[in-house]
């Protein structure tokens, strides 16, 4: 134990100098979290414009939908903000203003849409994020690849991935939102995004050193 302690102080050394040198590479993190949501963002703006009138309706019902008021308004600049939103992470512009309504719109639908069914996005029977919910959909889904396993050609209804049950929880906005937080903080990064080459163009004292 002693020697091991003995040699604590060079082995943290060691570690942060091979962590510094890998801050050569830093640009990384911001540009992969970028082009991860981009996507994600571009995907959903562009669905709520192509159902834009169904979106609405399930907006403002207060029976079936979310029950939120000026649906139509609501729709058109959600679906706006995200596909700025993904246009923008995908370059890199504005950045770190971009994910401020971003973060709102996620944490607004893991509150409104997501929050009711727990934590996980697929339905798993077991687990610290299990729930009634999520076990009866296990069972249910048992039950239902018996049927088709009696009665379909199961084989080929699987073949291009496992069955399952849709939970819908907070999983995935969640994720997203902490996604979105990073980079408030990161920024887009250095060398491939717009904010770091007009930063250094514009303002040079407060670009990232390279």
């Amino acid at each position: 134990m002693a020697v091991v302690i003995d040699k604590l102080p060079g082995i943290m050394q060691l570690s942060k100098r091979t962590c510094d040198t890998a801050k050569c590479l830093d640009f990384l993190a911001p540009l992969l979290l970028r082009l991860y949501l981009a996507p994600v963002f571009w995907m959903a703006g562009t669905k709520k414009f192509a159902n834009f009138s169904d979106t609405a309706e399930w907006f403002g019902n207060a029976e079936w939908g979310l029950g939120l008021p000026a649906p139509y308004v609501l729709v058109f600049l959600v679906a706006l903000f995200e596909i700025i939103g993904a246009l923008f992470l995908l370059f890199g512009f504005a950045t770190r203003p971009i994910t401020a309504p971003l973060m709102v719109i996620m944490a607004v639908a893991a509150v409104s849409v997501h929050l009711k069914n727990g934590w996980l996005a697929i339905a798993a029977g077991s687990g610290i994020f299990a729930t009634e919910r999520t076990i009866g959909a296990i069972e249910r889904l048992e039950r239902a690849k018996e049927i088709l396993q009696v009665q379909g050609d199961y084989q080929w209804l699987a073949e291009n991935g496992a069955l399952v049950i849709l939970n819908n929880g907070i999983e995935f906005a969640a994720t997203y939102f902490i996604m979105l937080l990073a980079l408030f903080f990161l920024g887009g990064g250095r060398f491939v995004s717009v904010d770091y080459w007009l930063a250094r163009k514009y303002l040079p004292e407060l670009a990232p050193r390279a």
